[in-house]
């Protein structure tokens, strides 16, 4: 059975390494892989971190593109690897304008797609922008659906899905974790933070954040920004390390808002090992990815959300997480709380990780190969 895996983007990289690793394991299977470089530098480093090779590249990534640039670049770069591979299966992951475009491209060849992570709604189409459209219509168009969880499952369900084309099986971030989680990759706090090495040398407490949903464009990204700087100088015992999306709606408010605090601490993105690092030695997390409400509980670390929404609902009921949008005013008074609060934060740190154990691409692979 020849299965395509296509994915773009760093998070869809992280997510698929383990399930293309157990796909090479696995005689059943011919794995083939094809990236689309929707991200570039980010998603090189995934590949190299996991020892991916990468069967087709189409490289699209430009400077200034749009969701019109990277859809029709997609679609029109697959047409020509979809009809020399001919596989018997496309593999897509998640929400992003990559698995949008790869699933209607094998939609237009007749070619069933199994989609990894199906089923996380938000219910509002706009709320995350474009993922929420990109992934109800992916679901539209995919023969299997591999959901992570019970109310993926169920939401799959309401919209009409077949039950028996639904398999539930955690979520493959999981064994991504576990996997770099056990890597020996170096000593010192240089291979943590890379150029900020004293970071940690100077044996601070500190509070990790992240940030790059085109939704937080603008006043939303100010509001953090400001957050995080009224945070700072109340905590002058506490390091806030941001590793600095490359999109320059994201560095503009955050070096113009930030640049200027000594305790803030504007990195570069960190590669997924060192950010796996940097997650385990935190103190808490503030953040709008998705992947890192996923992650973080198998940490043991408190999450705060600055969306409106998430189309991860398990983690709020299970109390790992908690949103606080991009009112400057709430993310300022969640923190504080879970800074001043050691109740309120053994609360959240305590949970078990909703999202599964660790085996999510076994299981994947066993239902593939039962097809």
């Amino acid at each position: 059975m020849r299965i395509l895996s296509i994915f773009g983007t760093r998070p869809e990289a992280i997510k698929m390494a383990p399930l293309v690793r157990a796909l090479e394991a696995e005689p059943t299977f011919e794995s083939r892989v094809c990236v689309t470089g929707q991200h570039r530098q980010m998603l090189d480093q995934v590949l190299e971190l996991f020892s991916i090779k990468v069967d087709h590249d189409l490289d699209i990534m430009q400077p200034g593109q749009d969701l019109f640039d990277v859809t029709s670049r997609v679609l029109l770069g697959l047409r020509k690897v979809m009809e020399t591979e001919k596989p018997d299966m496309v593999l897509v992951q998640g929400d992003t304008t990559t698995c949008f475009a790869a699933s209607l491209a094998a939609f237009y060849l007749h070619i069933p797609v199994g989609h990894i992570e199906a089923g996380l709604r938000t219910g509002d189409i706009s709320a995350p922008f474009p993922e929420e459209g990109n992934r109800v219509m992916t679901s539209r168009l995919a023969t299997i659906h591999f959901a992570p969880t019970e109310q993926a499952r169920r939401n799959l369900l309401a919209e009409g899905v077949s039950p028996e084309t639904i398999h539930v099986t955690g979520n493959t971030v999981i064994d991504a974790l576990f996997m770099v989680r056990n890597l020996d990759t170096g000593k010192g706090s240089s291979h943590v933070f890379g150029s900020a090495e004293d970071i940690i040398s100077q044996q601070k407490p500190y509070i990790l954040i992240t940030g790059h949903r085109r939704e937080n464009f603008g006043q939303g990204f100010l509001n953090i920004c400001r957050a995080i700087a009224t945070l700072a100088a109340a905590h002058s015992s506490l390091n806030f390390i941001y590793p600095v999306h490359l999109n320059p709606n994201v560095q503009k408010p955050v070096f113009s808002v930030l640049g200027g605090h000594e305790n803030v601490h504007l990195i570069a993105p960190l590669d997924y090992a060192p950010f796996v690092r940097a997650m385990g030695g935190a103190l808490l997390i503030l953040t709008d990815s998705g992947g890192v409400q996923e992650e973080a509980p198998s940490f043991g670390k408190p999450v705060l959300v600055t969306r409106e929404t998430t189309e991860r609902p398990e983690a709020v009921e299970a109390g790992t997480v908690l949103l606080v949008g991009t009112d400057t005013e709430k993310i300022v008074r969640e923190t504080n709380r879970l800074l001043a609060d050691q109740t309120q934060y053994r609360k959240m740190a305590d949970q078990p990780n909703p999202y599964g154990d660790g085996t999510a691409a076994a299981r994947i692979v066993a239902i593939l190969a039962g097809l």
